[in-house]
């Protein structure tokens, strides 16, 4: 079983790991959720709130030829809005070389989510993409589409990054 590689994806922790991209409006908030599963998630505001996570592979015990065999990273996250607002969701996930160069990147068009949404992933298999790998970037976020003050914008939690374990 592989396991997450990214730090605090629930905001468990406030916001230790994460490095705070962009912190518009009332800036990121954390929040608890009436879920058993997960205990919190982060909120947006509304200007443009987003946070990054880089993934040091090596240091989480990957070594170099197997990630230099391209194995298989998925990534998931979890995106929702409150019932009386809606909001846009971004997400940029790349795969990087040992001297932080770009090798893949997932960046699908931000999506405008109507008030109401339910909790929706989005998934992504990278495969194929040659050797080099030592770093994931991962960064998301968003924002409210009223422009209210406070904690209306889309809302982000369960986050993750996998590679599976040397065979």
């Amino acid at each position: 079983m592989s396991k997450n590689l990214l730090k605090n994806p629930h905001g468990d922790d406030v916001f230790n790991n994460w490095e705070l991209t962009q912190n518009g409006g009332d800036q990121w908030h954390v929040e608890p959720t009436p879920d058993d599963a997960v205990a919190t998630y982060f909120c947006t505001s509304f200007q443009p709130c987003l946070k990054k996570q880089v993934i040091d592979l090596v240091q989480n015990g990957y070594n170099a030829s197997y990630l230099d065999s391209a194995p298989e990273v998925t990534v998931k996250d979890w995106y929702s809005t409150r019932p009386d607002c809606g909001g846009v969701y971004r997400l940029t996930v790349s795969l990087l070389n040992a001297s932080r160069g770009v090798i893949a990147t997932f960046k699908p068009a931000d999506v405008t989510v109507p008030q109401g949404t339910n909790w929706t992933a989005v998934t992504h298999k990278f495969t194929g993409y040659g050797p080099g790998l030592r770093f994931i970037s991962f960064e998301h976020g968003g924002q409210d589409s009223k422009y209210w003050k406070g904690w209306f914008g889309v809302r982000v939690t369960g986050s993750f990054a996998t590679i599976p374990p040397k065979p």
